[in-house]
């Protein structure tokens, strides 16, 4: 299945509400990663590499003059920033795999046949065996 085929198939049959519910729930995850980041995983980085507070590393590319404000390379927010990325992508990919992992199992095991099924199937098996 193509990419476009997939993603049009995706947008016609998807709910709206349950996606909305989504981007909210998303972005309130996001929230938590950024804290768990910034107030949990970084402090003990910072403090394993002598201290460092990652959300003041920059680089001044331009001091101030004046009333002109310096020019700064932020890198360390980068840092957080690009760990909350990869946390998130990571999260969303279990979940994803979870779910796919639960497709499998719904379209490898066949429904049973129900009991009219079964009774069907030997009323037609003696049928056949009469005829014989």
């Amino acid at each position: 299945m193509s990419l476009l085929s997939e993603f049009k198939a995706f947008a016609v049959k998807g709910n709206v509400v349950d996606m909305a519910v989504g981007i909210i729930i998303g972005a309130a995850f996001g929230k938590i990663v950024s804290s768990f980041v910034g107030d949990v995983i970084m402090p003990p980085i910072g403090l394993l590499i002598g201290g460092v507070d990652f959300s003041d590393l920059a680089v001044t590319l331009k001091a101030a003059e004046g009333a002109t404000p310096a020019v700064v390379l932020s890198y360390g927010k980068f840092i957080q920033t690009v760990l909350d990325f990869l946390i998130v992508a990571f999260a969303i990919f279990m979940g994803v795999k979870a779910i796919n992992r639960l497709k499998r199992e719904e379209a490898a095991a066949p429904p049973a046949p129900t009991v009219d099924q079964e009774l069907l199937t030997e009323i037609r098996d003696l049928l056949k065996n009469q005829q014989k």
